[in-house]
């Protein structure tokens, strides 16, 4: 895929997204898609947009880049930081500026 923007994400809120831990994977949701504040920058290529994914593990992965596969966007690759925790699992986020 190509640059993505929050459109192309919008219509999978709540679809699942397999993350790729080698061996195995781990399943996620795509729980929020929404845009951020536009900063200005001139030339910029896309809005500023986030997106909320939940994990049902209680395992806390680092921040990082990762391999996520889902099945109307294929693969992509996304840099996702833990930002919260509750009895269902963990939240990551993910900011595309």
């Amino acid at each position: 895929m190509g640059l993505v923007t929050l459109e192309d994400f919008a219509g999978c809120i709540g679809s699942a997204f397999d993350l790729d831990m080698g061996e195995s994977s781990l399943p996620m949701t795509l729980s929020e898609a929404r845009p951020l504040p536009e900063s200005g920058f001139p030339g910029m290529r896309r809005s500023p947009f986030s997106l909320m994914f939940r994990s049902g593990s209680q395992v806390v992965l680092p921040q990082k880049l990762y391999r996520l596969k889902n099945g109307t966007l294929g693969n992509l690759e996304i840099f996702l930081v833990p930002v919260a925790r509750d009895k269902e699992g963990i939240v990551y986020q993910a900011i595309f500026n």
